[in-house]
């Protein structure tokens, strides 16, 4: 037993030590460029800025997280967020839909070609890695062919709002506080269960110590974004999405059977977990969440393009793997695949503040990329 007990503790130290690695590389790569731009890079504006930049791959990542946990990959999550973002600006502009309207009709549009997507991996056991390739091609086509290859502008105030505008100060407090205090009553409600059950408890200290620091980096966030215009909008999104789905994959039995899929396909199989109807699902929802991206992506830029989203399914993969997703399946987390998107956006925006150019900005994310999933590959060789 005490053996046991052993290993889950190391287990647990060993998931801890990557999460603090992440966020020491988030705070490592802030006072790197803060220092290269003589304190630019952590002003009021740049921050809120960021926090919009990212948002986009945000949303991208977090259903990604959930397809390379189920052992697959998408690969043609940019090309729809860039289809449903055009689709929407199309019926807005040329046909004068209202902006609720058209944001449903994206999302739909993205859940249908999802579940198109998934039927074929799912039902036609074709590998995904070659329908979602063939769907990144198949709806780049779509939008050219539909958008007659033009930029379709402007769009409506209401549905520009979505991505360019900002919580009033006083709201963004609010939320913080209540960020705080839903942490500190789950923390103890975790802390109660696990006592009922008898079950290993960490030092309180270490506990609370821990909340302690994360409500500061919640305080320190709102009030800087506070000195700017406050929280963005886009911002308060992958925060409710991140809720959302971090509840979906550690307390529902849809989350359960996704990363027992992933992590041994035929044991859950025997287990009496419905493989193909659930690999639908996360297809699904990884459609879904694409063509929100893309409303997010249209609503920021006031235009719908044919380059847009373009490349962005890279850099979505690239944010679960660097939060410590593995490809081979089983594991990931969606508050890592954030965190790790907000690393991938603090790169390209320091790099832009120093003037750097682009080709140099792929190299670098191209290189981080292969040194994430070379790390992974390392510590699967020391648990083997």
């Amino acid at each position: 037993m005490s053996n046991k007990q052993g290993k889950q503790q190391k287990l647990s130290m060993k998931i801890d030590v990557q999460a603090y690695t992440l966020v020491i590389a988030l705070i490592g790569i802030g006072l790197i460029f803060t220092f290269l731009t003589g304190g630019e890079f952590v002003s009021p504006r740049n921050i809120s800025n960021l926090f919009n930049q990212m948002s986009v791959i945000s949303v991208l990542a977090i259903g990604m997280t959930l397809i390379i946990v189920a052992g697959h990959i998408d690969l043609s999550v940019g090309s729809l967020a860039g289809l449903a973002g055009g689709i929407a600006a199309i019926l807005q502009v040329w046909f004068g839909w209202g902006t609720i309207t058209v944001v449903i009709v994206a999302v739909l549009v993205g859940a249908a070609l999802g579940l198109w997507q998934g039927w074929w991996v799912a039902y036609r056991a074709v590998p995904a890695f070659i329908v979602t390739l063939g769907g990144q091609l198949i709806f780049r086509g779509i939008l050219i062919g539909i958008s007659k290859g033009r930029t379709i502008a402007p769009l409506e105030d209401s549905f520009r709002s979505i991505s360019n505008t900002y919580l009033p100060y006083v709201i963004g407090y609010v939320l913080a506080v209540a960020g705080i205090i839903v942490l500190i009553v789950l923390k103890a409600s975790d802390r109660k269960k696990r006592s009922a059950l008898e079950l290993q408890l960490a030092n309180s200290i270490v506990d609370y110590g821990k909340l302690f620091i994360y409500s500061a980096g919640i305080f320190v966030v709102t009030f800087m974004l506070n000195l700017y215009y406050g929280i963005p909008t886009p911002m308060l999104i992958v925060v409710m999405l991140g809720i959302l789905f971090v509840f979906i994959s550690n307390k529902t039995s849809f989350g359960r059977y996704i990363y027992a899929i992933g992590g041994n396909e035929e044991a859950a199989a025997l287990s009496g977990i419905n493989i193909k109807k659930n690999t639908l699902y996360v297809f699904i929802l990884m459609g879904a969440l694409s063509g929100l991206a893309g409303v997010m992506l249209t609503s920021r830029l006031n235009a719908a393009t044919v380059s847009a989203g373009n490349m962005y399914e890279l850099d979505a993969i690239a944010a679960c793997v660097i939060g410590g997703a593995s490809l081979s399946g089983g594991k990931g987390k969606i508050v890592g695949a954030v965190i790790g998107a907000l690393i991938m956006a603090s790169i390209d925006n320091g790099m832009s503040m120093m003037n750097i150019q682009t080709f140099w900005q792929y190299i670098v994310k191209g290189l981080i990329l292969i040194v994430a999933v070379w790390i992974d590959i390392s510590n699967k060789k020391q648990t083997a």
